[in-house]
Protein backbone atom coordinates (compact mmCIF):
# COMPACT_ATOMS: atom_id res chain seq x y z
CA UNK A 1 0.00 0.00 0.00
CA UNK A 2 1.48 3.62 -1.09
CA UNK A 3 -0.15 6.78 -0.82
CA UNK A 4 -2.67 7.69 -3.58
CA UNK A 5 -0.86 10.76 -4.85
CA UNK A 6 2.40 8.90 -5.13
CA UNK A 7 0.42 6.48 -7.20
CA UNK A 8 -0.71 8.86 -9.37
CA UNK A 9 2.39 11.28 -9.82
CA UNK A 10 3.95 7.75 -11.14
CA UNK A 11 0.82 7.15 -13.79
CA UNK A 12 1.61 10.34 -15.12
CA UNK A 13 -0.83 13.11 -13.55
CA UNK A 14 1.97 15.74 -12.94
CA UNK A 15 3.64 16.07 -9.65
CA UNK A 16 2.04 15.13 -6.13
CA UNK A 17 0.79 17.96 -5.39
CA UNK A 18 -1.18 18.38 -8.49
CA UNK A 19 -2.52 15.19 -7.72
CA UNK A 20 -3.49 15.96 -4.18
CA UNK A 21 -5.70 18.59 -5.91
CA UNK A 22 -6.93 15.96 -8.00
CA UNK A 23 -7.96 14.44 -4.90
CA UNK A 24 -9.37 17.47 -2.72
CA UNK A 25 -11.71 18.17 -5.92
CA UNK A 26 -13.16 14.87 -5.64
CA UNK A 27 -12.14 13.07 -8.60
CA UNK A 28 -10.66 10.27 -8.12
CA UNK A 29 -12.22 7.10 -6.78
CA UNK A 30 -10.97 3.50 -4.86
CA UNK A 31 -13.15 0.90 -5.37
CA UNK A 32 -16.01 3.06 -6.01
CA UNK A 33 -15.77 5.33 -3.18
CA UNK A 34 -14.52 9.07 -3.18
CA UNK A 35 -10.55 9.32 -2.20
CA UNK A 36 -9.54 11.85 0.66
CA UNK A 37 -5.87 13.58 1.04
CA UNK A 38 -3.94 10.74 2.82
CA UNK A 39 -5.67 7.53 1.36
CA UNK A 40 -3.65 5.00 0.31
CA UNK A 41 -4.10 1.96 -2.30
CA UNK A 42 -2.39 -0.69 -4.60
CA UNK A 43 -2.36 -0.16 -7.89
CA UNK A 44 -1.98 -4.05 -8.17
CA UNK A 45 -5.47 -4.87 -5.98
CA UNK A 46 -7.85 -1.49 -6.29
CA UNK A 47 -9.93 0.36 -9.00
CA UNK A 48 -8.72 3.55 -8.92
CA UNK A 49 -9.82 5.95 -11.43
CA UNK A 50 -9.21 9.68 -12.70
CA UNK A 51 -12.63 11.28 -13.64
CA UNK A 52 -14.23 8.12 -13.97
CA UNK A 53 -10.97 6.68 -16.01
CA UNK A 54 -9.39 3.70 -14.55
CA UNK A 55 -5.56 3.82 -14.35
CA UNK A 56 -3.68 0.75 -14.58
CA UNK A 57 -0.22 0.12 -13.37
CA UNK A 58 2.29 0.30 -16.24
CA UNK A 59 5.51 -0.35 -17.25
CA UNK A 60 7.72 2.33 -16.75
CA UNK A 61 10.65 3.43 -18.87
CA UNK A 62 13.15 5.31 -19.33
CA UNK A 63 15.09 6.17 -22.73
CA UNK A 64 18.02 8.86 -23.65
CA UNK A 65 17.80 10.45 -27.33
CA UNK A 66 20.33 11.88 -29.27
CA UNK A 67 18.06 14.75 -30.26
CA UNK A 68 18.89 15.91 -34.09
CA UNK A 69 18.42 19.43 -34.89
CA UNK A 70 14.45 20.39 -36.17
CA UNK A 71 12.21 18.38 -33.52
CA UNK A 72 10.38 19.97 -30.79
CA UNK A 73 10.18 18.48 -27.34
CA UNK A 74 6.03 18.30 -27.77
CA UNK A 75 3.48 14.74 -27.45
CA UNK A 76 1.45 17.17 -29.90
CA UNK A 77 1.58 20.05 -32.59
CA UNK A 78 -0.70 21.64 -34.30
CA UNK A 79 1.47 22.27 -37.46
CA UNK A 80 2.96 18.86 -37.50
CA UNK A 81 6.23 19.71 -36.93
CA UNK A 82 8.42 16.39 -36.61
CA UNK A 83 8.65 15.81 -32.78
CA UNK A 84 11.23 13.87 -30.09
CA UNK A 85 8.57 11.29 -29.88
CA UNK A 86 8.20 10.37 -33.55
CA UNK A 87 11.76 8.74 -32.71
CA UNK A 88 10.62 6.42 -29.92
CA UNK A 89 8.17 3.72 -30.20
CA UNK A 90 4.80 4.48 -29.56
CA UNK A 91 3.48 2.85 -26.81
CA UNK A 92 4.20 2.96 -23.51
CA UNK A 93 3.68 6.65 -24.02
CA UNK A 94 6.28 8.86 -22.43
CA UNK A 95 7.07 12.83 -22.02
CA UNK A 96 10.51 14.92 -22.26
CA UNK A 97 12.00 15.72 -19.16
CA UNK A 98 12.28 19.22 -19.81
CA UNK A 99 13.09 20.79 -23.32
CA UNK A 100 15.43 21.99 -25.94
CA UNK A 101 15.04 24.05 -28.15
CA UNK A 102 14.25 22.98 -31.96
CA UNK A 103 17.83 24.01 -32.56
CA UNK A 104 19.29 22.34 -30.40
CA UNK A 105 21.07 18.86 -29.91
CA UNK A 106 21.92 16.57 -27.41
CA UNK A 107 20.95 14.76 -24.70
CA UNK A 108 17.38 14.08 -23.90
CA UNK A 109 15.82 12.30 -21.83
CA UNK A 110 12.13 10.77 -21.93
CA UNK A 111 9.72 8.69 -19.31
CA UNK A 112 6.44 8.04 -18.44
CA UNK A 113 7.47 8.19 -14.47
CA UNK A 114 6.13 11.11 -13.62
CA UNK A 115 7.44 10.97 -9.83
CA UNK A 116 10.73 11.08 -11.57
CA UNK A 117 10.26 13.95 -14.14
CA UNK A 118 9.01 16.32 -11.39
CA UNK A 119 11.86 15.61 -9.26
CA UNK A 120 14.32 16.16 -12.17
CA UNK A 121 13.20 19.59 -13.07
CA UNK A 122 12.36 20.64 -9.24
CA UNK A 123 14.66 23.61 -9.01
CA UNK A 124 14.82 22.77 -5.14
CA UNK A 125 17.05 19.72 -6.28
CA UNK A 126 19.23 21.59 -8.88
CA UNK A 127 20.27 18.80 -11.17
CA UNK A 128 22.68 19.75 -13.66
CA UNK A 129 22.82 20.29 -17.52
CA UNK A 130 25.87 20.62 -18.88
CA UNK A 131 25.75 22.54 -22.80
CA UNK A 132 28.64 23.05 -25.77
CA UNK A 133 27.67 26.47 -26.63
CA UNK A 134 29.34 28.33 -30.02
CA UNK A 135 28.99 31.76 -29.57
CA UNK A 136 29.64 34.38 -31.80
CA UNK A 137 33.55 36.53 -30.31
CA UNK A 138 35.41 34.89 -27.18
CA UNK A 139 34.07 35.76 -23.68
CA UNK A 140 36.38 37.76 -21.84
CA UNK A 141 37.44 37.06 -18.02
CA UNK A 142 34.59 39.81 -17.26
CA UNK A 143 32.00 37.92 -19.14
CA UNK A 144 32.86 34.49 -17.53
CA UNK A 145 33.22 36.10 -14.13
CA UNK A 146 29.56 37.20 -14.73
CA UNK A 147 28.27 34.19 -16.06
CA UNK A 148 30.18 32.30 -12.77
CA UNK A 149 28.55 34.88 -10.22
CA UNK A 150 25.08 34.70 -11.58
CA UNK A 151 23.13 37.11 -14.02
CA UNK A 152 19.76 39.62 -13.78
CA UNK A 153 17.44 38.00 -16.78
CA UNK A 154 14.24 39.19 -17.39
CA UNK A 155 12.30 36.57 -15.34
CA UNK A 156 14.82 37.30 -12.47
CA UNK A 157 18.38 36.50 -11.40
CA UNK A 158 20.13 33.43 -12.41
CA UNK A 159 22.29 30.55 -10.30
CA UNK A 160 25.95 30.60 -10.64
CA UNK A 161 26.71 28.89 -13.76
CA UNK A 162 30.34 26.80 -14.28
CA UNK A 163 31.81 27.96 -17.27
CA UNK A 164 35.02 27.83 -19.28
CA UNK A 165 36.18 28.46 -23.02
CA UNK A 166 37.45 25.30 -24.57
CA UNK A 167 38.33 26.26 -28.07
CA UNK A 168 38.83 30.49 -29.07
CA UNK A 169 38.75 30.65 -32.82
CA UNK A 170 39.30 33.83 -34.99
CA UNK A 171 35.71 35.86 -33.91
CA UNK A 172 33.84 32.87 -32.05
CA UNK A 173 34.40 30.48 -29.89
CA UNK A 174 33.48 27.09 -28.17
CA UNK A 175 31.95 27.60 -24.29
CA UNK A 176 31.15 24.60 -21.50
CA UNK A 177 28.33 25.75 -19.61
CA UNK A 178 26.76 23.70 -16.53
CA UNK A 179 23.69 25.04 -15.06
CA UNK A 180 21.24 23.24 -12.15
CA UNK A 181 18.56 25.48 -13.77
CA UNK A 182 15.89 25.09 -16.64
CA UNK A 183 14.37 28.29 -17.42
CA UNK A 184 12.97 28.92 -20.96
CA UNK A 185 15.69 28.92 -23.39
CA UNK A 186 17.85 30.18 -20.68
CA UNK A 187 21.83 29.14 -21.55
CA UNK A 188 21.03 31.36 -25.56
CA UNK A 189 20.16 34.46 -22.81
CA UNK A 190 22.69 34.41 -20.25
CA UNK A 191 25.33 34.31 -22.75
CA UNK A 192 23.40 37.23 -24.86
CA UNK A 193 23.26 38.97 -21.58
CA UNK A 194 26.92 38.88 -21.75
CA UNK A 195 27.55 39.94 -25.40
CA UNK A 196 27.79 36.40 -26.42
CA UNK A 197 25.56 35.44 -29.56
CA UNK A 198 24.79 31.92 -29.81
CA UNK A 199 25.42 30.45 -33.01
CA UNK A 200 24.75 26.70 -31.82
CA UNK A 201 24.24 24.80 -28.67
CA UNK A 202 24.21 21.02 -27.82
CA UNK A 203 23.78 19.07 -24.58
CA UNK A 204 25.99 16.85 -23.58
CA UNK A 205 24.51 15.57 -20.23
CA UNK A 206 21.83 15.73 -17.72
CA UNK A 207 22.58 14.60 -14.49
CA UNK A 208 24.92 11.62 -14.60
CA UNK A 209 23.75 10.89 -18.21
CA UNK A 210 25.45 11.78 -21.05
CA UNK A 211 25.23 10.51 -24.54
CA UNK A 212 28.68 8.24 -24.88
CA UNK A 213 28.84 6.66 -28.57
CA UNK A 214 25.04 7.20 -29.41
CA UNK A 215 24.73 9.05 -32.62
CA UNK A 216 22.08 11.62 -33.45
CA UNK A 217 18.74 10.92 -33.82
CA UNK A 218 19.53 7.73 -32.23
CA UNK A 219 17.74 6.21 -28.63
CA UNK A 220 18.59 3.64 -25.92
CA UNK A 221 16.58 3.04 -22.99
CA UNK A 222 18.21 3.66 -19.56
CA UNK A 223 20.00 0.65 -17.81
CA UNK A 224 18.69 0.11 -14.47
CA UNK A 225 22.01 1.69 -12.79
CA UNK A 226 21.52 4.90 -14.82
CA UNK A 227 17.95 5.42 -13.64
CA UNK A 228 19.31 4.79 -9.94
CA UNK A 229 21.94 7.52 -10.72
CA UNK A 230 19.16 9.92 -11.70
CA UNK A 231 17.43 9.10 -8.10
CA UNK A 232 20.37 9.22 -6.43
CA UNK A 233 20.73 12.77 -7.45
CA UNK A 234 17.70 13.55 -4.96
CA UNK A 235 19.06 11.93 -2.03
CA UNK A 236 22.29 13.66 -2.78
CA UNK A 237 20.70 17.57 -2.22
Amino acid sequence: MERLQKILARAGFGSRRKAERLIKQGLVTVNGEVAEIGSKADIKKDDIRVKGKKIAEETLVYYLLHKPEGYICTVSDPFDRPKVVDLLPKEPRVFPIGRLDSDTTGVLLLTNDGELTNFLLHPRYEVSKTYLAKVKGIPNKKALDALGEGLILDDGPTQPAKVQVLKRGQDSALVSLTIAEGRKRQVKRMLAAVGHEVISLHRTKFGPIDLGKLEKGCYRELTKQEVEMLRECQKEC
